[in-house]
C-alpha cells in the first residue's frame, strides 16, 4: 500500500553524540518534512533519545528559554538542582523543567541502578525570558491499548504542563492491536516508536523511526508486535522562541 500524501516517515536519526557513559541519538520532527526549512516543527524542536551507564554524573549545567521533559519508561533518571529539589524520575513521575530565562540542574545515576534509556523532549516556549520552574509529577500507570495523556499546554488536564501548543502521549499497545493516534482539530501529529514495530497508513515503522501527520491527522495505528510509542500533537502555526540551550 502507498504511503498517504499527509503521512511523513523519517528514519533512524544519524545525529548522535557519544560521551561515553552518556549517550543521545537528536530527532528533528521537522526533518520528516520535505524541504521544511525548520529543524523543529512548530513549538516541538527536538526528541533527544538518551542513554546513561550506571554510575553517570552530567554535572551541573544551565538552560534557557526552553521546556525540557524526562519521560522514563524503565530505570531511574536523578535530577539535582540549584532550587533544592533532589528528585527520581522513573515509569511512575515526569519531570519537566520549564528553564525560563535560566534553570541550572545535573542528572545522574547511581553504580547500582539499571542502565537508562529514555527521552528527553524539547518544547519552544512562547515567550523569551519566563518564570523559572519545574514540575515533577505522577503519571497514571498505563493501561494497554490506551493512550496516556502527560503533558499539554497550561489548563490542559494533563499531569504536567509547557508553555506552547503542544500534547503528548505514550501508549503500550500489543502485537494485532489497533488504535487510533490522537488527534486535536486542525494540528499536527508527530510520532516516535520507542519500542516495537507498527503500521499507519499501509506504512510500517520500527524502533526509533518517526512519522509526522499535517493536515488530515485522522490515522489508525496498528502494532506489528508489541510495541510502545510516543505522540504529540502540535500546532503548527503557534508562535515559538528559537533561543534555547539546546532545543532551539
Amino acid at each position: 500500500m502507498a504511503q498517504s500524501e499527509s503521512l511523513y516517515k523519517a528514519p533512524r536519526t544519524t545525529v548522535s553524540q557519544d560521551q561515553g557513559k552518556f549517550r543521545t541519538h537528536f530527532n528533528f520532527p521537522g526533518r520528516n518534512l520535505p524541504d521544511h526549512g525548520d529543524h523543529g516543527y512548530g513549538p516541538l524542536a527536538t526528541v533527544v533519545e538518551s542513554f546513561m551507564d550506571p554510575g553517570t554524573l552530567i554535572g551541573m549545567h544551565p538552560h534557557r528559554n526552553e521546556e525540557i521533559i524526562s519521560w522514563v519508561p524503565e530505570g531511574v533518571m536523578r535530577h539535582d538542582d540549584r532550587q533544592g529539589n533532589e528528585l527520581v524520575t522513573d515509569p511512575e513521575n515526569l519531570l519537566v523543567m520549564n528553564a525560563g530565562r535560566e534553570f541550572w540542574h545535573e542528572e545522574r545515576t547511581l553504580d547500582d541502578d539499571p542502565p537508562l534509556r529514555m527521552l528527553q523532549i524539547f518544547v519552544r516556549p512562547h515567550s523569551l525570558g519566563l518564570e523559572p520552574g519545574i514540575q515533577h509529577e505522577p503519571i497514571p500507570a498505563p493501561v494497554a491499548g490506551e493512550w496516556r495523556h502527560l503533558f499539554g499546554p497550561d489548563g490542559a488536564g494533563a499531569p504536567a504542563s509547557v508553555r506552547n501548543q503542544v500534547h503528548c502521549h505514550d501508549i503500550r499497545v500489543d502485537a494485532g492491536t489497533s488504535v487510533d493516534l490522537p488527534t486535536v482539530d486542525d494540528w499536527d501529529t508527530y510520532f516516535y516508536v520507542f519500542e516495537g514495530e507498527v503500521t499507519v497508513d499501509g506504512t510500517r515503522f520500527g524502533r526509533t523511526e518517526s512519522g509526522l501527520l499535517v493536515e488530515d491527522t485522522d490515522a489508525a495505528m496498528t502494532a506489528a508486535t508489541d510495541a510502545v510509542v510516543v505522540a504529540f500533537n502540535i500546532d503548527p502555526t503557534a508562535r515559538v522562541t528559537r533561543q534555547g540551550t539546546i532545543g532551539r
